[in-house]
């Protein structure tokens, strides 16, 4: 007992665990909504976008203007020492024994204050110096290893603490043959004094700019990603509310989304009403039947059985019909169905030869003929109506495939045969489900239903006229073509 009961828990025990795993996933998941998987915030990813752009044309933007504006500055700096070298130039002069002289004062107080940051000096190699009073007793330190026909600008940090911008240029004087070297120098600080106020606004100009387009990017992709949540909105009013459709008005850019939606919204209304109206018509079927037999069995009727087979034979029809136009409806949906004409009225033909073998089947018209069914309902709709011209006609049998080939939306199959024909006053009549004309011959009377019911689910047509070739019954089926 105890092995057994053993040998029992181990068993079970596993697949408890199964099972209430796969309970806790599914509770989890109605939990959850089913969300479905996603590639991240559409919001976040524009955001993203939009920042990143900001931050590449702001920097860009910002290093060129730097740029351009401490060029300007540094020039404007140049050009001011380039006007005290030419004024140095103009009066300059040398004196009987070789030394450079001012013919009059160049103007500029700060020469004659020591250590004032405006500099002057004239010098040459072999000649004495002739430097500005600001100087005190340290010269400057030139670059006259060169020839220098036009002003040269460079820096220098020849004074501890004091930088100083220089600009310098050789020159020959009248009269004399030695190459002079005149440079003005100047202290950097108020250059870059200038240059680092100029970089301080355009840092905190742009840092404004970049945020107040950075927020300006979320506003608009708040603003214009507001339409979605609007339809997230309304398809929880269609959820929760019952409205069946999204009525607010919407941007142009998904208003064909909407188009869509209502569509699949129609779509599911209708598959929806034709189950309860499949539901209803197949419960109403079944309904008389099983009250036939209560009843037969409540009163212990001695023909029981005969009720019994008569009755479920009924209800086989009525269960055969609807499953038929259940499995119809259920291919349809996938909107992908494609069938070649030709093998398959090749198929049922060789299968209908089997059973009458004394009737003589001709197949004609287009091998190439495809329409927009499932192969196998085309098959259940072609043996259906291949069977009957067999069953009901006198021995021969027409199968026309695309017997109209200048439709170009739509191919037509004829099927005909040299029976007696069904009267034009009857014709809509055996249509009706359990409909029969002659009732001589075994059946069930739901072929031809069934035919209609499931063409006209690809949304085909059947109908019924009179063969002028055989003489018979010329049924005319006509179902769209599928998309080459």
């Amino acid at each position: 007992m105890n092995a057994s009961g053993a040998v029992q828990t181990g068993d079970e025990t596993p697949a408890a665990l199964r099972e209430e795993a796969e309970l806790a996933t599914i509770n989890a998941e109605i939990a959850g909504g089913g969300t479905a998987p996603h590639t991240g915030s559409l919001s976040r990813r524009m955001m993203a976008i939009a920042t990143g752009w900001i931050l590449i044309l702001l920097l860009a933007g910002g290093f060129a203007l730097d740029r351009v504006l401490t060029n300007l500055v540094e020039d404007n700096f140049d050009d001011q020492l380039v006007y005290l070298l030419n004024a140095m130039l103009v009066t300059a002069e040398v004196g009987p024994d070789g030394e450079v002289y001012f013919n009059r004062p160049i103007g500029e107080p700060r020469f004659l204050e020591p250590n004032s940051g405006l500099y002057f000096q004239i010098s040459a190699p072999g000649k004495e110096g002739y430097p500005s009073r600001s100087l005190w007793d340290e010269p400057l330190q030139v670059q006259d290893e060169h020839l220098d026909t036009e002003p040269h600008f460079f820096n220098s940090d020849q004074f501890e603490g004091e930088p100083l911008r220089l600009v310098e240029r050789t020159v020959v004087l009248p009269d004399d043959d030695t190459r002079w070297t005149f440079a003005v120098a100047s202290a950097r600080e108020e250059l870059d004094f200038q240059i680092a106020r100029i970089r301080s606004i355009l840092v905190w100009s742009f840092a404004v700019l970049g945020l107040g387009l950075i927020i300006m990017a979320a506003l608009q992709s708040w603003y214009g990603l507001r339409p979605l949540r609007r339809i997230r909105e309304a398809i929880q009013k269609i959820r929760t509310t019952g409205i069946n459709r999204v009525t607010d008005p919407l941007p142009l850019e998904v208003q064909p989304l909407v188009q869509e939606l209502n569509m699949l919204l129609a779509h599911s209304e209708k598959q929806a009403e034709e189950a309860r109206t499949h539901a209803g018509n197949l419960a109403h079927a079944l309904k008389t039947p099983l009250t036939v037999l209560t009843n037969a069995a409540t009163a212990q009727d001695p023909k029981l059985a005969g009720h019994v087979f008569r009755e479920t034979k009924v209800m086989q029809r009525h269960v055969d019909h609807h499953l038929a136009r259940a499995r119809a409806v259920g291919r349809r949906a996938t909107g992908l169905s494609r069938a070649q004409v030709w093998p398959s009225a090749e198929s049922v033909l060789r299968a209908v030869t089997r059973i009458y073998e004394s009737t003589r089947f001709d197949l004609d018209g287009n091998r190439d003929a495809q329409v927009a069914i499932e192969r196998q309902d085309l098959d259940e709709i072609l043996g259906n109506l291949i069977e009957n011209a067999a069953k009901y006609g006198g021995g021969s049998v027409f199968v026309t495939v695309d017997a109209n080939r200048d439709d170009a939306e739509r191919c037509e199959i004829w099927i005909e045969d040299d029976g007696i024909g069904i009267p034009e006053e009857k014709r809509e009549e055996i249509f009706d489900r359990g409909a029969r004309l002659d009732t001589g011959k075994p059946g069930t009377g739901l072929g031809l239903s069934i035919v209609r019911d499931v063409a006209e689910i690809y949304g085909g047509k059947v109908l019924l006229d009179e063969s002028e070739d055989l003489g018979g019954l010329l049924v005319r089926l006509s179902l769209p073509r599928s998309a080459e």
